[in-house]
């Protein structure tokens, strides 16, 4: 994703389990806290079935984040959008390969449009969907839930997606992030198979608030902790 790239563990905290009136507050809060990326999960009760925010909200968010502001788009269509977002401050914009039938142009338009373009997969999605388009994304996205609503139950099958992505992946400067139902019980797993950012939204903002911050970091170095990370 960058010149040097960094294969060590990131912890990218989801707003969706964030207090969603005091958005900005809360990004400022998990990063103060350890968050290496904050995590903005878009729906459009279309792709999935829930709705959630827009580009207008993400460049709301822009000045409350220092670091890396990582976009997943869980929209169909997706390429109308690209460019709204990444000018709203997006760094990483993320697609589904399901959302439509260019993936390869979708992820074309997000590099073009500045962002650094990473594609997700589906749980019952193959690895092998995304083997022609390793040369072309920065980051691999393995759903280890269901999309569309925070709070589920991590799916353990999807370790072995995991497993054979870091395989086909080799040496690329690819990241593979795991999300959904990712906590101190399930990180090391999907560490272990090749994950590097591990989204996490409740086992983050469990018990805490933006007063009561220090929560967040506990949660996060419970994670990070937990995964053992790789080098």
């Amino acid at each position: 994703m960058t010149d040097s790239f960094d294969r060590s563990l990131k912890i990218a905290p989801s707003i969706l389990a964030a207090d969603f009136a005091a958005f900005g507050a809360e990004c400022e809060a998990v990063e103060a806290q350890g968050a290496d990326w904050v995590h903005v999960d878009v729906m459009d009760g279309h792709f999935v079935p829930n709705i959630t925010f827009g580009p207008a909200m993400c460049a709301a968010l822009r000045p409350h984040i220092r670091g890396t502001m990582d976009v997943h788009l869980m929209i169909a269509p997706v390429d109308p959008y690209i460019d709204a977002f990444a000018r709203a401050g997006a760094d990483v914009i993320t697609a589904h390969v399901e959302a439509g039938p260019h993936i390869h142009r979708t992820l074309q338009a997000i590099r073009a449009s500045g962002a650094r373009p990473g594609v997700a997969l589906n749980p019952g999605t193959p690895a092998e969907a995304v083997a022609t388009l390793l040369d072309d994304v920065d980051m691999v996205c393995v759903m280890t839930v269901n999309p569309g609503f925070g709070g589920q139950s991590f799916l353990p099958a999807q370790t072995d997606k995991i497993r054979r992505l870091r395989q086909m992946i080799g040496d690329r400067p690819v990241h593979i992030q795991a999300d959904g139902g990712i906590d101190p019980d399930t990180a090391a797993s999907v560490v272990a198979a090749g994950a590097d950012v591990l989204v996490a939204g409740s086992a983050v903002f469990r018990g805490g608030s933006v007063a009561d911050a220090d929560v967040y970091g506990r949660n996060i170095r419970a994670i990070r902790s937990a995964a053992r990370p790789v080098s």
